[in-house]
């Protein structure tokens, strides 16, 4: 299949493992910022083949894990509200919040919808006049255009039952909250490429001018990651800091104009607080006043929601989603811990680390040995 079986042709990432190899001196660190580059670095065994001289660390590039258990617990409350409806993307129905889950609300007489675009909420709202439907919005920068369209298409249509729970969050200040962190070891980035398919490149430039640090966007495939990480690496022997496009098919300097203007319209800059990670600055999105009577936020003011400590679990998500250790590190990981018992949202997410480690980690394939340089 064009622009798929050539990123996962065997001849061509052997000899970019070779290049890598070649090219290193010592041992680099480097973390890809999308859960989508995890799933593929673990699938297809580069790590392994990359051993000993360049380390993978996963960084908090699943939005589903990222998003504070206050927002579940919030959703969870409202879908227990008479005359709602929640709607949200499949993976956040199983994601815990405090104590339980949006399925749990299903459970006990909540209708909690699974939908695949904010449009198809505006299309239940606009169906069900007499019932408040809110849109659990989650997501970074990929997936907010959708929010922000499906906002700007309920007023529109003049819809006075639809609201937003807004979780979104942008990439790059958690980059600079990652570099900051004490005990960082991180020394290159994988930028996400569909990320940057909205973004472009442009917030990105004054990271790597200020903390010179090499990023490479990349995309998904096994020739995708492996092309980035030696672009990372030849950069960082030489002593270099640059900002590079490895995803040119997709990605374009400017982003997307149209997509900007409407995020630019709908949301506004706010500090966010990471589940996890704790609160970054001006890292998440917030609706603007002109559009607050969307905000379930404010339409349900008086909502209920749990507290949403968690330090009780054992569950070491925010060590895994900032890189600090890898998912089998943690105690609970594969024990007490599984896809079909999850502790976290790392386990959930079919983005998460976790997820892609006990997947992975625990079948050998074709595909697993792609890389294999013996």
């Amino acid at each position: 299949m064009k622009y798929l079986d050539e990123y996962r042709d065997p001849k061509i990432a052997r000899a970019l493992v070779e290049r890598i190899r070649s090219t290193t001196k010592r041992t680099w660190t480097i973390m890809e910022l999308c859960g989508g580059q995890t799933h593929g670095i673990m699938k297809f065994g580069l790590d392994a083949a990359l051993e000993g001289v360049v380390e993978l660390v996963h960084g908090p590039g699943c939005p589903v894990c990222v998003t504070p258990a206050e927002a579940i617990d919030r959703a969870i409350a409202i879908a227990r509200t008479p005359g709602t409806i929640i709607c949200s993307f499949g993976d956040m129905l199983r994601v815990p919040g405090t104590s339980e889950n949006l399925f749990h609300a299903r459970a006990d007489g909540g209708d909690v919808r699974v939908v695949y675009s904010p449009l198809d909420a505006v299309a239940t709202a606009r169906k069900t006049p007499n019932r408040e439907v809110v849109f659990f919005a989650v997501g970074f920068e990929t997936t907010s255009p959708a929010a922000a369209a499906a906002l700007l298409e309920a007023e529109r249509l003049a819809l006075d039952n639809f609201s937003l729970i807004v979780s979104h969050v942008r990439v790059p200040p958690a980059i600079e909250a990652i570099l900051d962190a004490p005990g960082n070891r991180v020394q290159a980035f994988l930028a996400a490429g569909h990320v940057c398919t909205v973004t472009g490149e442009a917030e990105y430039l004054p990271i790597v001018a200020s903390r010179h640090v090499p990023i490479v966007i990349t995309g998904f495939e096994p020739v995708d990651l492996l092309e980035g990480i030696a672009r990372c690496v030849e950069q960082l022997e030489k002593g270099e800091s640059r900002l590079e496009n490895q995803y040119a098919r997709s990605v374009r300097p400017e982003g997307n104009p149209a997509a900007l203007r409407a995020i630019a319209r709908v949301f506004e800059v706010v500090d966010y607080a990471w589940r996890g990670i704790g609160v970054i600055p001006q890292s998440g999105m917030r609706i603007r006043p002109a559009f607050r009577r969307f905000d379930a936020f404010e339409r349900f003011p008086t909502t209920s929601a749990e507290s949403s400590s968690e330090s009780s679990s054992p569950c070491r998500s925010g060590e895994v989603l900032s890189g600090r250790i890898k998912p089998h590190e943690c105690e609970a990981f594969g024990s007490t811990c599984t896809p079909d018992h999850p502790l976290g949202a790392p386990m959930v997410s079919a983005e998460g680390a976790c997820s892609a480690h006990y997947r992975y980690r625990r079948v050998i394939n074709k595909e697993s040995l792609l890389c294999s340089t013996k």
